[in-house]
C-alpha cells in the first residue's frame, strides 16, 4: 500500500507538471500570435518605404487576408479561454484540497482520543476501540483514493490495485459493508462518482469471491499483574507477626525474672 501511495504521488507530480507546461505553452502561443498581429502594420510600413510599394495596393492585399486574420484572432481567444478554464479547474482543486485537509485534521483529533470525540460523529456498533481506529483509517484511505480518482491523478488501474490490497483484509471488508450506503448517497450524483463506486463494488465482490479475508491481528491485552508483589506482601506480614510474637515472649520472660 505504501508503494502504491508513493507511486501515486510521483504520478500526480508529473501530471501537474505536464498540465502546467501545457497551459504555459498555450498562453505563450496566444501572446506570440497577438504580438505578430499588432506589429504587422509597422512591418508593412517598412516594406513600403524600402521598396516603394503603394499603400492602396497593400490595403487591397490586406483585405484579402481578412478571413485569415479572423481565424487567427479566434484562435487567440480560444487560447485565452483554455487558459482561464485550466486556472478555474486548478482553483477548484485547491478549494477541494483545502476542505479535505480540514477534514483530515478533524479525523486526526478523533484518532488521538477516540473515547472523547467518537460520540460527536454518532453512535457506532464497533465495540473494540482498535477496530474503530481501523475503520476511521480505512475511511481516510477511501477518501484519498476518491480524491485522486476524481481529479485524475489516480488512474483506474492504480485504484484497482489499491482496493485489491484493501479488501483482502478483514478490516477493509468490514469498512465497506458499513460505509457503502453513505458512499452511494454522496458520490452517485456525478459520472466520475458512479464509475468510482462501480470499481469499488467490483473489487469488493472479486475479493469476497476469492475467499475469506485475512484476519486482523489480535490486539494484546494489558500486562498481567506480577505475582511476586503478593508473595512479598505475605512475607512481610508473616515477618511482622513473628516479630510481634517474639517481642511478647521476651517481655513475659523478663517480667518473670523480676
Amino acid at each position: 500500500m505504501i508503494d502504491l501511495i508513493l507511486r501515486h504521488r510521483s504520478a500526480a507530480a508529473v501530471s501537474v507538471a505536464r498540465r502546467t507546461s501545457r497551459a504555459v505553452g498555450v498562453v505563450a502561443a496566444a501572446a506570440a500570435v497577438l504580438t505578430v498581429v499588432l506589429l504587422s502594420p509597422l512591418v508593412l510600413e517598412e516594406i513600403s518605404s524600402a521598396k516603394g510599394v503603394d499603400w492602396n495596393r497593400l490595403s487591397d492585399i490586406g483585405a484579402a487576408y481578412g478571413f485569415t486574420s479572423a481565424v487567427v484572432s479566434a484562435l487567440a481567444l480560444a487560447g485565452v479561454a483554455v487558459s482561464l478554464i485550466v486556472q478555474n479547474r486548478q482553483a477548484k482543486a485547491e478549494q477541494v484540497q483545502g476542505i479535505r485537509s480540514y477534514y483530515l485534521e478533524l479525523v486526526r483529533l478523533e484518532l488521538d482520543d477516540m473515547a472523547l470525540f467518537q460520540p460527536v460523529w454518532g453512535d457506532t456498533d464497533i465495540a473494540d476501540p482498535h477496530d474503530r481506529k481501523r475503520h476511521v483509517y480505512a475511511d481516510l484511505m477511501m477518501n484519498y483514493a476518491w480524491m485522486g480518482f476524481e481529479i485524475g491523478t489516480i488512474r483506474e488501474s492504480l485504484l484497482r490495485d489499491m482496493l485489491a490490497g484493501m479488501f483482502t483484509g478483514e478490516a477493509g471488508r468490514h469498512y465497506w459493508s458499513r460505509a457503502h450506503a453513505s458512499w452511494i448517497a454522496r458520490s452517485s450524483g456525478s459520472r466520475v462518482g458512479r464509475r468510482f463506486l462501480a470499481v469499488v463494488s467490483e473489487e469488493h465482490a472479486r475479493a469476497v469471491a476469492a475467499g475469506p479475508p485475512t484476519r486482523s491481528p489480535a490486539t494484546p491485552g494489558p500486562p498481567a499483574a506480577p505475582v511476586t508483589g503478593g508473595s512479598r506482601a505475605w512475607r512481610a506480614s508473616a515477618g511482622a507477626l513473628i516479630g510481634l510474637g517474639a517481642g511478647l515472649a521476651l517481655g513475659s520472660l523478663l517480667r518473670g525474672r523480676r
